[in-house]
């Protein structure tokens, strides 16, 4: 017969989800919208930065999210 070897497995942190660890937060179009336009009224409703603004809305929403 032929020595059969096992081989252990060990978790490590990485393997394991966080305990603690919040769900992670979800971004929607809706929540986008919401932020540039926010950002649209405090530039004193100043039309022709929508790509702008909705552009900084997702970098700030993704930031908040990565917390």
């Amino acid at each position: 017969m032929a020595n059969a070897t096992t081989k252990l497995e060990v978790a490590t942190a990485t393997d394991r989800p966080h305990q603690n660890a919040p769900p992670p937060a979800v971004t929607n179009g809706s929540d986008i919208a919401c932020r540039a336009y926010e950002l649209y009224v405090a530039r004193g409703r100043e039309d022709g930065h929508d790509v702008e603004d909705w552009l900084q809305a997702e970098r700030e929403l993704r930031v908040d999210a990565e917390c």
